[in-house]
């Protein structure tokens, strides 16, 4: 995917490899997405399910929080937030966090390759306030509390193996995970108002006992024209936030407001700050940082605000979840477009949550967290398919 190129201009010698990260001007940090006509055009009238979609799409409700998923003796959990899906050689499954307190955890449905529901399970219980998460390229589903100093706790969307607490990967306010094969890191996210961006690489790739935490640092050098930045990542000295929060241990750690969802592919991680709506593009592969959007510096009215969750598709979409504003999902497309690409109506109380592509890149899963109630117990999950470009 080709996106704008963040050091325009910005690197000065060799400077930045000597001071172990990349600099850029904050001069380069205003080119966000710009609202225009996404690829599939305007949204029609709502359906039944008092969706708006683009011509060509249609939606089914899967499950009702507090009600047997149909077919299976399975009640879908309150308030389902993050998800992801995993092939399972027959179809697929999808599975979705719980954000509630007590109780907590994840649960699944399980689809066959026609897309009929043939099974739905628990995962993961007795946690607390399961917002988002990631999925591991080994296929386990990483959920995520977002309480102080919550776990990070990795499940089996199969529900065969029993979920492992993994305390090396830090004990803050984690909101969402995605992982970089490449690098052979897991980044991750934190929702606080001064929230840090982390990265946990484990000792061994697929195991995720051990390992090292760092989080993203930014320092400043000259002034006025020739202001620089640097990027770079900083060990937390005390994963387990015992002597203290982990956001506050590196003194130069760059704060994000309120961090959400977090996405990653070729090379790029893709996170969202709710506290001013914005979408951030980390590159891993040169160290930089951009905006990818800012709601602030949108031409026009923004499109997008109340940035929650986020997904991409194989087109290299990005579809972002919003968590209030009217309650859309938008998309950011490869050149920089942003515009809506479904609506719930009847449900301002609530927020979308859990965007997840099947692996086939047909069908997209989401739910609306209170539903047309605007409690947690009138969760419901959706299923959209369509003619979604690859």
């Amino acid at each position: 995917m080709e996106r704008r190129t963040f050091l325009r201009g910005a690197v000065i010698g060799g400077s930045a490899a000597a001071l172990g990260g990349t600099l850029w001007r904050g001069a380069a940090y205003a080119d966000p997405a710009q609202p225009g006509a996404g690829p599939y055009g305007a949204l029609g009238p709502a359906d039944a399910n008092g969706i708006r979609l683009p011509q060509g799409f249609s939606s089914r409700m899967i499950a009702r929080s507090g009600e047997k998923v149909t077919g299976t003796d399975y009640t879908w959990h309150n308030a389902p937030d993050g998800g992801a899906c995993y092939a399972d050689g027959e179809g697929w499954i999808y599975v979705s966090n719980s954000e509630i307190s007590p109780g907590g955890g994840a649960g699944a449905v399980k689809f066959s390759a026609a897309g009929a529901v043939t099974g739905a399970y628990r995962i993961l219980a007795d946690t607390r306030v399961n917002c988002a998460g990631g999925k591991t390229p080994w296929n386990t589903w990483l959920s995520c509390e977002e309480v102080d100093r919550g776990y990070v706790y990795e499940t089996d969307p199969w529900g065969v193996d029993a979920a492992v607490r993994r305390d090396a990967m830090g004990r803050f306010k984690h909101e969402a995970a995605a992982a970089d094969p490449v690098r052979k890191t897991i980044y991750l996210t934190e929702d606080v108002s001064d929230g840090c961006f982390y990265r946990f690489t484990p000792t061994t790739w697929g195991d995720l006992s051990a390992g090292r935490l760092e989080v993203l640092t930014e320092t400043t050098k000259g002034k006025g024209k020739n202001k620089t930045t640097v990027i770079g990542w900083a060990e937390v000295p005390d994963p387990s936030g015992a002597s203290g929060s982990t956001r506050t241990q590196v003194r130069t750690a760059k704060h994000f407001s309120g961090g959400e969802g977090c996405h990653y592919a070729d090379d790029t991680c893709w996170f969202t700050t709710k506290g001013d709506n914005r979408v951030w593009q980390y590159n891993a592969g040169p160290g930089t940082l951009e905006l990818a959007y800012d709601a602030s510096q949108v031409n026009g009215t923004a499109p997008l605000t109340g940035v929650d969750n986020i997904t991409g598709s194989a087109s290299g979409d990005l579809f972002v979840a919003e968590d209030g504003g009217n309650m859309e999902i938008c998309l950011i497309t490869p050149d920089e477009v942003v515009a809506p690409f479904l609506r719930i109506t009847g449900q301002s109380n609530s927020e979308i949550t859990g965007p997840a592509f099947s692996p086939d890149g047909t069908r997209l899963y989401f739910s609306s967290q209170r539903g047309t109630s605007g409690s947690s117990s009138g969760g419901i999950t959706y299923e959209v398919t369509g003619p979604f470009r690859g």
